[in-house]
């Protein structure tokens, strides 16, 4: 009989590996922890009805992509493909917008699921770091966050991304612009999906990286064009705010990304090390999502920065995180003084010590391989006569120097060795 594998297009995160991952959420959501963003949880499945209304039907995500089923009772639910929309419903049916000052800056963390063409670095299951700023409308609030995952990605150590920045207009410029496109992509050929995907929201044409289509938009109004005044002087402040924080940024005309919510500011982190799936994260205004799942008007503005994309940029820069050992001290029982070491672990973990000892009955060779596989910086080694002593051996597994111990002052001589 053959083992289970895990589902085509997912992954699992094993150690040590796994430790990187969760060094990276770290590092993305340290800066928001610092900013005055809230932690917040959503299910890992909602009505579709969120997603088709708030993500928008012309988008791949909704129209191929989307993991769907029917529960017994009849209801149509998804796997979450993205975590602005649910964000915004749990902060919508929490009324968080009501008990006070505007706006809620939340962020999250947690696994989402497209039915993608499996590659390397586009999965089918895959874990992003996500914030959002909801009920105001403050080019302040779009470039803080452009600013905190621009800190997020250097702490990491990165350097080789780019921000691409650009504005979608809003709803009073965008649809003289979009009825301009739709003229223009009337006269290409296009094929039946696309053509559906221009009639619904014609700026996702724009997003289209095949080049028979790229090479026909040579030529496309372009929405800088059209954009009303008050949009471009939303956007220059943006700029100007971004700029003035040190935050270099590209301005990308094409750049629409693949949600139909979006308004005015839009933006995406791209890593050139990383070929075809170069965008790593990315986000932008959406004034309007509140309204169209029911909600009140509360312009917004949130990102969400791709875990598993950060994780191979990372490995794409040669960059190594500087990950602490999971365990300080590994304890070695000989003899039968495992309940006395046993015992002594238990009382360095209830001291904050990262503690851990050899089991399954093994030889002093094999324990020692044990605790050299841990990382461990100093082994506790202690066999009958030690005990009869009154005391354990402290041995420092950097410099191999062997100490005794009296057991009473075993847990402050280790918590002061490693401070």
């Amino acid at each position: 009989m053959s083992t289970f594998q895990a589902p085509k297009g997912t992954y699992d995160l094993l150690p040590p590996r796994s430790a990187t991952f969760l060094a990276v959420r770290e590092a993305i959501s340290a800066p928001l922890k610092n900013s005055g963003y809230g932690y917040i949880e959503t299910p890992g499945f909602e009505n579709v009805e969120l997603f088709s209304r708030g993500v928008g039907e012309s988008t791949d995500i909704v129209s191929k992509e989307m993991y769907t089923l029917t529960t017994k009772g009849g209801d149509e639910l998804a796997l979450r493909p993205e975590g602005t929309a649910s964000v915004l419903r749990a902060a919508l049916q929490g009324n968080l917008h009501k008990l006070g000052g505007l706006p809620v800056k939340l962020w999250y963390s947690g696994s989402y699921y497209r039915y993608e063409r499996a590659q390397k670095g586009r999965y089918r299951h895959f874990s992003q770091v996500g914030a959002e700023a909801i009920g105001a409308e403050d080019p302040a609030l779009d470039a803080e966050l452009i600013i905190l995952a621009d800190q997020a990605y250097r702490s990491l150590g990165l350097r080789n991304f780019r921000i691409l920045l650009n504005s979608l207009g809003d709803k009073e410029c965008r649809p003289v612009y979009r009825e301009a496109l739709q003229a223009f992509l009337g006269g290409m050929d296009l094929d039946e999906d696309t053509v559906r995907r221009a009639e619904i929201n014609p700026l996702r044409v724009l997003d289209d990286k095949r080049d028979e289509v790229q090479k026909q938009l040579v030529g496309a109004p372009m929405l800088r064009d059209y954009l009303c005044d008050a949009c471009k002087a939303y956007h220059e402040e943006v700029r100007a705010l971004v700029t003035a924080a040190g935050v270099v940024f590209e301005d990308d005309e094409k750049l629409v990304r693949g949600l139909d919510y979006y308004t005015r500011t839009t933006f995406e982190f791209v890593h050139d090390g990383l070929g075809s799936q170069s965008a790593v994260g990315g986000g932008g205004r959406y004034d309007g999502l509140s309204e169209m799942i029911g909600g009140p008007a509360l312009p917004s503005v949130g990102w969400a920065l791709g875990v598993d994309r950060t994780v191979l940029a990372l490995e794409a820069e040669g960059i190594e995180l500087d990950i602490p050992s999971a365990t300080s001290v590994f304890a070695v029982a000989l003899g039968g003084a495992k309940p006395v070491l046993f015992g002594l672990v238990t009382e360095l973990r209830r001291a904050g010590v990262a503690a851990d000892i050899s089991y399954g009955g093994k030889g002093l060779k094999g324990a020692m391989k044990d605790a050299n596989r841990s990382g461990a910086r100093f082994a506790l080694v202690a066999g009958d006569r030690d005990l009869e002593e009154g005391v354990v051996q402290l041995k420092d597994m950097e410099s191999g120097e062997q100490t005794p111990v009296a057991l009473a002052d075993l847990v402050d001589t280790v918590r002061a060795k490693l401070a």
